[in-house]
């Protein structure tokens, strides 16, 4: 992300002097205003991240300012400047929609950390708004949302390999999105305009899944009436995607390999061989080579499939993603819901940088449908979290207004509400079991 352009808002010359210099060593760009006129002429010329004001100007105040920027550049943050002392000032910005604020004179250190935060906060919301135009749009590695190295090391080798028919293994933890991966390299091959199809193979048994990945014919088996197409032939001249392919049953895998070694194939039920024209993705969350030795994956087809191999990091190892991720999240599950997305305290924040995610982006994701639902327009804040990311003791102010049984008792009642009172579905977003929900549900009283 580049370093960001920052307006500085300010009558007192020597006052702006000042910050133009601390700021323009930290590489940012310096637009100057001395009146809030002045300041909107800016705003109205330049593309600005961040607003660097001043509460008491000839003309005007700087929280209504705050109020009157947010509605014509609503991803615009502000950072206000205040007198010694004047906390209740600093206090309505914030509630105006101010990123933050600072006393003048006393947190000077405070200003280039602010900033950097307040740039990478509207960048984001930048990078989201691209995201959202291509909703509707195939996966590309245009909207992988995620800066960190090991992120970006795992798309540079997915664009090298996307253009040709190589078969690739994606390894990586449940939830780190390797189904996104596999269509954006479809999407970005020269297979495109043909089908992604997508099978994991956790879910289904031996029989079923060979049924399903190579079709049958009629009589096959019991109640096989007429034939049907596998997801190979679905899949002709595209690509077949194999999620944990680990789970797939030896005796099944003879027949991949078949496919990768031969391109042919024979469906249930038939004694001729079929062509099968399909680029093969597969992904794990398995150790494969320890899966050889033990017996449980064939050393043939684990090579075969070990052609070109990409790993994608878990969520615990690209930490600084978190935020553009939640801030995305956010605005999906709001819109889908049908309420105000009103942000994340810095707080939530912090909690979701701190947390081990060992479900990765599924897990967070989530967590912040499940916050979303709770807050209901209303700031996130830690509160609205699950009990495993909240502290053991919450603020004071969080605790007169809340006890933990009422928060929980109003979380399941809301969510229940936006399942339609489908309990099953209440069950998988509060991730808990049918059974705990059941319980809760008596314990709470709720009916």
């Amino acid at each position: 992300m580049t370093k960001g352009t920052i307006l500085i808002v300010d009558d007192e010359e020597k006052l702006r002097s000042l910050l133009r210099r601390i700021i323009a060593l930290e590489g940012f760009k310096i637009v100057e205003a001395d009146s809030l006129k002045s300041a909107m002429k800016s705003l109205d010329k330049e593309a600005v991240d961040v607003v660097l004001c001043d509460v008491k100007l000839p003309d005007g105040n700087g929280v209504a300012f705050t109020r009157i920027i947010k509605e014509k550049f609503p991803a615009t943050e502000i950072i206000l400047l205040t007198a010694f002392g004047n906390i209740p000032d600093g206090v309505e910005a914030m509630k105006s929609g101010a990123f933050n604020y600072i006393t003048k004179g006393d947190d000077n250190a405070r200003i280039i950390p602010l900033l950097h935060q307040a740039v990478e906060k509207k960048q984001m919301r930048d990078r989201i708004e691209q995201l959202e135009q291509q909703v509707g749009k195939k996966y590309s590695f245009e909207n992988i949302l995620g800066s960190s190295p090991l992120l970006k090391e795992a798309i540079g080798l997915a664009r090298i390999v996307a253009p040709n028919a190589t078969t690739v293994l994606l390894l990586g933890e449940t939830g780190t999105g390797k189904e996104v991966f596999a269509q954006a390299i479809h999407n970005a091959g020269k297979r495109s305009q043909k089908s992604f199809v997508a099978l994991n193979c956790s879910s289904f048994s031996k029989e079923l899944m060979e049924s399903e990945i190579f079709g049958y014919k009629a009589g096959a088996f019991t109640n096989a009436v007429r034939d049907k197409k596998g997801l190979m032939e679905e899949a002709d001249k595209g690509t077949l995607f194999l999620d944990e392919i680990g789970e797939m049953p030896v005796g099944l895998q003879s027949k991949l390999l078949r496919v990768l070694e031969t391109g042919e194939y024979i469906k249930l039920g038939d004694t001729k061989t079929t062509r099968a024209d399909v680029r093969i993705i597969a992904a794990t969350n398995r150790d494969l080579e320890k899966d050889v030795k033990e017996g449980k994956f064939r050393e043939d087809l684990f090579y075969r499939l070990n052609v070109y191999t990409i790993t994608l990091p878990s969520l615990r190892d690209r930490k600084k993603d978190i935020p553009a991720l939640a801030f995305f999240f956010v605005k999906l599950f709001s819109e889908k819901i049908n309420v105000r997305a009103n942000g994340m305290s810095t707080e939530f924040l912090e909690k979701l940088q701190q947390h081990d995610w060992k479900g990765n982006i599924r897990e967070l994701k989530n967590v912040i449908e499940r916050a979303v639902i709770i807050a209901n327009g209303s700031q996130l804040d830690v509160i609205h979290l699950p009990s495993e990311l909240r502290e053991t003791q919450l603020r004071q102010h969080a605790l007169s207004a809340f006890d933990l049984s009422s928060v929980e008792k109003l979380h399941i009642q809301r969510v229940l509400i936006h399942t339609g009172h489908n309990k099953a579905e209440a069950a998988r977003l509060l991730n808990i079991g049918l059974a705990t929900l059941y319980r809760k549900l008596d314990d709470y009283q709720i009916h």
